[in-house]
């Protein structure tokens, strides 16, 4: 996978909030709440353009059930694809280009709430948030062809500004 990091593009939230509708109506009751997670929810920062979105279930067990649902909107089941109870699904465009990714979990996970504090986190702290998208386009440069590298590359930041986030979120939602 060609690593390639764009400027901010403002019908990213569109997007989401579009494709949240429609998995809103596929899932239907089961669907505690859909946020638009990731860099692409952070406005003014660089990012892949691939919009995720944080699915929260009631069980995951309902979801797993709803897979051929999620099958029909185009997405590609990978189950927990590495972290331990969530749910990974992943959509490409026509031409084979990744266009949306869902992580799925349980309402209420720790996993779930880590996202969203560091989404919000990122977007409460610009300073914080354009030193990620310096260091996006630093690795995407010297790593353009090993999506690994590049994911190393900003795992000690991740970690760091993580654990600020949750911290910050304790005070603040």
């Amino acid at each position: 996978m060609r690593v390639r990091v764009v400027a901010h593009d403002p019908t990213w939230s569109v997007k989401a909030e579009q494709e949240a509708h429609r998995l809103q109506n596929t899932l239907g009751d089961i669907v505690v709440a859909i946020h638009h997670i990731g860099s692409t929810a952070i406005p003014g920062i660089y990012a892949k353009p691939i919009i995720d979105i944080l699915l929260e279930v009631d069980e995951l067990e309902h979801l797993d059930q709803r897979v051929p649902a999620m099958e029909i909107l185009g997405y590609e089941s990978m189950g927990e694809y590495g972290i331990h109870e969530r749910r990974y699904f992943r959509k490409n465009n026509q031409h084979g280009i990744r266009t949306y990714q869902v992580h799925a979990f349980k309402a209420g996970s720790d996993a779930g709430e880590r996202h969203l504090a560091f989404r919000d986190y990122l977007i409460a702290h610009p300073d914080a948030a354009q030193a990620y998208s310096a260091l996006k386009r630093t690795q995407a440069a010297e790593h353009p062809d090993d999506i690994q590298a590049y994911m190393d590359g900003k795992d000690p930041f991740i970690k760091e500004h993580e654990a600020r986030a949750i911290e910050w979120r304790r005070y603040n939602v």
